[in-house]
């Protein structure tokens, strides 16, 4: 049998990696300017933490969720989504309590698995940043995080990415619209796709999130959430919609728009670009203002969003956008010799604890072909060292760009004061 990774996942490998490495930096970066702090919770937790969250009769958990019983017969599941998680983190380690400063702002960069159909972009295992801020109510925190994500892209370099914004109202206003959009779909209920007529009795809402052809046509003229907002829900979409301008940030009221999730309430937004001819959307949240007091906690306002990494990427590579730099070597130590081989292992721990990059031959090779390998590399100085280097104590250090060479001896090599180094440093820059 050949061993394969599992459908639906995928390695990165370290060519791959650095180009994750530089978004988990820049991320790191922009979440730390705004004040956030990095949460970590785990990969599985119990099915009820999920179930509850998204609701019973979401895809997610009717569909999609990776729940097994474990050897304790607890029933688990494998994390699907970060806000479930970090919300009972939030209720679980009192982070609600009078001591903590508020708003409490959170941001993750983890693992989620949703078992679904593999494709482009999205795949069993997929990862996101994600973000959350809890604590207070001000449509001045939704705007900040919609331009937290706004900000990020713009440093990638990403181009093309369009906001689309509406607002589910509260309880009151999405119960006044829940009833009149039942009432509006239920006599085209034969004409709706199986998971339509599913969802119009369950949650409606998504009926209008359908990406089915006979469920856009049947929507096209769906009542829209905006006319059943009432006055209080109208006055706080209006005020975000205000701060966005004030920042510049131009956006598309989409009132057809809808969040995959149950426990939305007020804005909800997404990032959208075009790829290949077709919408993706790379990032999305919302305001759910019910999640913490549904988790036994108190009354605690919220907002956050999720960020695709791997649709990031599928992004950034349609755009060409060469974000990497030229990954170069500091040092390269050719190693010729026996004798040579116990000095060359002190050598390289030496100038690795004096913060150098460093990387030697360990196959005994020709020297051409260890040159041809600090090429490959792209080092910046070649350190030759043999047995007759070893008994006289004498080195040769080249700058393999500029060809400079300087004679040194070992023990300058170990002198972390050494000038050596700057000496063929400083013929570059000139």
């Amino acid at each position: 049998m050949k061993l394969q990774k599992p459908k639906g996942t995928a390695d990165i490998l370290p060519v791959e990696s650095a180009k994750w490495q530089y978004l988990e930096e820049i991320a790191r970066a922009v979440f730390k300017d705004y004040n956030y702090k990095e949460i970590r919770t785990p990969m599985f937790e119990s099915y009820e933490l999920f179930s509850r969250a998204t609701g019973e009769t979401s895809d997610i958990v009717t569909k999609e969720m990776y729940d097994f019983e474990d050897k304790g017969g607890r029933h688990i599941a494998l994390r699907p989504e970060g806000t479930a998680s970090a919300v009972r983190a939030y209720v679980e380690n009192k982070l609600y309590a009078p001591e903590v400063l508020k708003p409490v702002k959170l941001w993750y960069n983890e693992s989620m698995f949703r078992y679904e159909r593999p494709q482009s972009g999205r795949l069993r295992e997929f990862h996101q940043f994600g973000v959350e801020c809890l604590g207070v109510k001000n449509a001045a925190i939704d705007v900040e995080i919609i331009a937290m994500a706004d900000n990020y892209f713009r440093q990638l370099g990403i181009s093309g990415i369009s906001l689309h914004l509406n607002t589910l109202g509260d309880m009151s206003s999405r119960k006044a619209y829940r009833e009149a959009l039942i009432a509006y779909l239920t006599p085209f209920e034969s004409e709706l796709s199986e998971d339509s007529r599913r969802r119009l009795h369950e949650n409606p809402l998504r009926v209008l999130d359908s990406k089915e052809p006979e469920d856009i046509k049947v929507v096209e003229n769906a009542p829209s959430i905006l006319d059943y907002l009432n006055e209080a829900s109208q006055a706080y979409f209006e005020e975000v919609k205000t701060l966005l301008e004030a920042l510049g940030v131009e956006y598309t009221v989409d009132s057809n728009m809808v969040r995959g999730l149950d426990y939305y309430n007020d804005t909800i937004f997404e990032f959208v670009v075009k790829l290949d001819g077709k919408e993706l959307t790379v990032c999305g949240g919302g305001r759910y203002d019910g999640l913490v007091e549904y988790f036994d906690g108190p009354a605690t306002p919220a907002f956050g969003f999720g960020l695709g990494i791997e649709r990031l990427l599928l992004v950034a590579e349609a755009q060409e956008i060469n974000f990497m730099e030229d990954e170069t070597l500091d040092v390269y130590v050719a190693v010729m010799g026996n004798h040579a081989n116990v000095e060359a292992t002190k050598v390289v721990e030496s100038l690795r604890a004096q913060a150098f990059q460093v990387e030697r031959d360990f196959s005994n090779r020709k020297l051409p072909a260890q040159f041809k390998t600090a090429d490959k590399l792209n080092a910046e100085l070649i350190i030759t060292l043999g047995d007759n280097e070893v008994q006289t104590g004498n080195v040769t250090v080249k700058n393999n760009k500029t060809r400079k060479e300087v004679k040194a001896t070992l023990d300058e090599i170990y002198d972390s004061f050494s000038p050596i180094f700057e000496e063929l440093y400083v013929e570059e820059e000139f």
